[in-house]
Formats: C-alpha cells, structure tokens, sequence
C-alpha cells in the first residue's frame, strides 16, 4: 500500500528549528505530513498538549499540507486513523539511529506494512535538541538562534513567572 500521508510523531516539547526543518522537506516529500504531538504524560512536558499543538501551528503555518495533531493512542493505531502507515523519524546521532532502530522494528512486529522514514536534519541544525533549549531558557540562556519566534516568546512568558 502507498501512502501519501506521513506521520511525524514526537512530544515536541518544544518544536525547535530541527523539527521545522524536517517537516519542511518531508512536506516536499509527501502530499500530506501529520505533526503528532504525543500526550506524553511520563516525560512531565513543560507545556501542555494544547500548547505544545499551539506552538506547533503557530511555526509550521506556512507549510500548507501539514497539520498538527495530539494523540495518546498507540502510534501504529494514530496513523492508521489518519490513513496512514508510513511515520518520519528524525536521526541527529548513532545514538539516535539505536533507539529509532529498535522502533521502527517493533512497530513492524505489530504491523507488519508500517513503515520507518528516515531523516538526517540539516548539518546546521544537527546539535539541537528540545532538552537542550530547555535547559537553556531555564538557565535565562538566548534560544532564540534555535526556536522558532513563537517558541522562544512562549518560553520567555514562562520563565519571566
């Protein structure tokens, strides 16, 4: 089966420009690319869902066939429902590259036609992570050369409390 509709799942805690870059070139890639924006409880996210979905919009609204999704289902459940078994995965490291492995076969041992896209971001953007700017704006650090404007003003309103 081919699917036109990619999944890009993660928690997105916050969207950095690692993440707008490879939604901009898998919304090159495929005809339709779903942003799913897991609920997430055990991570304790700094944002709610409805914010993390929020920010999200707010930085992918000028990519027309992309739109941003929560779910809390099982993610081979989530893409079924958006008529899709095909889900982007990000690689920055080796690191990365053993833990999304290891996913990407254990969601092919629960359906056997879900497929593992993989994207390497770009070199500029390589090193940034969620965590990262977390850890950053907590310290009153500038995230700004890493977070889209509506994250880093978000981020800012946070930590100004």
């Amino acid at each position: 089966m081919r699917t036109h509709t990619v999944i890009y799942p993660g928690t997105f805690d916050p969207i950095t420009n690692g993440h707008v870059d490879l939604t901009e070139r898998a919304a090159r890639l495929f005809g339709k690319v779903v942003v799913a924006i897991a609920h997430s409880e055990k991570k304790t996210p700094m944002f709610n869902l409805e914010e993390r979905v929020s920010l999200c919009q707010q930085s992918l609204q000028h990519l027309p066939n992309v739109e941003v999704v929560g779910f809390s289902n099982l993610l081979i459940d989530f893409a079924q429902s958006q008529g899709s078994r095909c889900v982007l995965r990000g690689l920055r490291a080796v690191a990365d590259f053993e833990y999304e492995f290891q996913l990407a076969n254990m969601n092919r041992a629960m359906d056997p036609e879900f497929e593992s896209v993989f994207l390497t971001p770009s070199e500029h953007l390589s090193y940034i992570s969620s965590s990262l700017v977390r850890e950053i704006a907590v310290l009153n650090g500038d995230i700004t050369p890493f977070v889209p404007e509506p994250v880093a003003r978000a981020l800012e309103e946070k930590f100004r409390r």
